[in-house]
């Protein structure tokens, strides 16, 4: 079913690269870093600042309908999917080389959050490809350990990418600089979607049920409707992903209310990258032994834990402790989401769930943000962590009492 045993290692080999690769490659791409930085140093305003990271939302909200509908056509899934990973790629780099003449131009804010709208738009590739490639190329107990050994190993080389920043920063004149950190990104990604298009297919790989748009999105509202094991997946999901993004909130919350000196900030930075490898590798080992679901319970499980200490302790060191087990929760649930899908949702229409979950996952995920923003000075950070533990809570009950014996059915829609 998943091709010769020289195939599957040959895949295995690259899903493993994909994570070596992509990890540094979006760390020197950074929309909460290096980008705000970049902006800056154009003259941007705070709303065209604010609006790039706007766009890595919105433009991948908009490209999910897009490349559902693409993925549900496309009979060599692998090399669709590397082939518009490289367009993205190219498009990026062809700004990149350009940066110089338009940094001297007189719109250069606008023309750089024009291409990073285009290559946001391609981001709503990813899950739609990506999960239906994992489950079928790789069996269930291949599934875990080599990605998350993949992403571990890529988030160490992260770390030595993020200490490569202010390096070529400080020692190449502007616009050089950033130019040449957007480029060392922009070329391990390129590098990147050639890992997928080496993938092998094998003979007996189950085409997805082509649709045209119409059908698409027609369907979109019946695969809620009509499978409850989905339905209920992304009720549990829903929690996680509410809490999750609110990870950056623990970093105000040290600096508001700690007063954390810069040291204790990258400390905070430096936990989330161990935390992160961490993570991976134990994840993606458990999960191949003891299947995805247990890994969710578990996730929840720590997200709790983490709103937990931060909301009851009030000491830095506590809040610190709440970080770490804040980020194996992510991490976990990063890890598993595809398998979870894998599992509930109808092979031949995996593009198209995927898409849908995606889809709610980016509007809740930004709802949340734009709700708690608001109300943040008048509430304080309790109401933010008070969220995040019952959020975690209802997920692990959700799972436990009604996910726990529902199965996909292929034929269910």
């Amino acid at each position: 079913m998943y091709g010769s045993r020289r195939d599957l290692r040959h895949n295995l080999f690259l899903f493993f690269f994909d994570g070596v690769l992509f990890m540094p490659a979006m760390t020197l791409i950074s929309v909460s870093a290096v980008i705000p930085f970049y902006l800056n140093r154009l003259g941007a305003s705070t709303f065209q600042i604010a609006l790039a990271a706007s766009l890595a939302t919105v433009c991948n909200f908009a490209g999910q309908p897009v490349f559902g509908y693409l993925a549900t056509k496309s009979l060599v899934l692998h090399r669709s999917f590397g082939s518009i990973l490289l367009t993205q790629r190219l498009i990026f780099l062809a700004f990149v080389l350009s940066i110089p003449l338009f940094s001297g131009s007189a719109f250069p804010v606008w023309i750089f959050l024009f291409f990073w709208s285009v290559f946001c738009f391609f981001t709503g590739c990813y899950n739609v490809y990506y999960t239906p490639l994992v489950i079928k190329l790789l069996p269930p107990d291949k599934r875990g350990f080599i990605r998350g050994m993949g992403n571990a190993a890529g988030s160490g080389l992260g770390l030595g990418a993020a200490a490569l920043i202010p390096v070529i920063l400080s020692r190449v004149f502007f616009p050089y600089n950033f130019m040449l950190i957007f480029l060392l990104g922009i070329l391990l990604l390129i590098a990147d979607a050639f890992v997928f298009l080496l993938m092998r297919q094998h003979e007996n790989f189950s085409t997805n049920v082509s649709m045209n748009v119409i059908q698409y999105l027609k369907e979109i509202p019946a695969a809620v409707k009509n499978n409850r094991p989905f339905r209920s997946l992304i009720l549990t999901c829903m929690f996680l992903v509410a809490a999750n993004s609110m990870l950056p909130y623990y970093t105000l919350y040290a600096i508001r209310v700690f007063a954390a000196a810069e040291s204790q900030i990258a400390l905070l930075a430096a936990l989330a990258v161990i935390s992160n490898i961490a993570g991976y590798i134990v994840t993606g080992r458990a999960v191949d032994r003891f299947g995805p679901r247990i890994i969710s319970k578990l996730a929840a499980v720590t997200i709790i834990a983490a709103g937990g200490l931060a909301l009851f302790t009030g000491s830095l060191p506590f809040l610190f402790a709440a970080w770490i087990l804040a980020n194996l929760g992510n991490t976990g649930f990063n890890q598993i989401i595809s398998l979870l899908l894998g599992e509930v949702c109808p092979p031949l229409k995996l593009p198209l769930f995927v898409g849908v979950y995606t889809t709610i996952s980016l509007a809740l995920s930004s709802a949340v943000l734009l709700l708690i923003a608001p109300v943040l000075e008048s509430s304080g950070f309790k109401l933010v962590f008070s969220v995040v533990t019952v959020c975690g809570i209802l997920s692990l009950l959700i799972n436990m009492f009604v996910l726990r014996n529902l199965s996909h059915n292929p034929d269910s829609l």
